[in-house]
């Protein structure tokens, strides 16, 4: 089991966790964590999001002609 320490809103303050056992097979790379203190349980994961370009397309601003 690996270990880590993390802020545990049920400890209210700093407590080891540890990745219990998985049954997904991730092995230490386990997203699920237990703290140690009171059994609270936290999934910890990442997100990769794409950026939007811009197409390339501007469209000029409509301008009007002062009479």
């Amino acid at each position: 089991m690996s270990e880590r320490e993390l802020y545990c809103d049920t400890c209210e303050g700093v407590e080891p966790f540890e990745a219990p056992p998985c049954a997904d097979g991730h092995g230490a790379d386990c997203p699920e964590l237990v703290c140690t203190g009171c059994g609270a349980a936290v999934l910890v994961t990442t997100f990769t999001f794409r950026l939007a370009r811009p197409s390339g397309r501007h469209r000029p601003a409509s301008r009007r002609r002062a009479a």
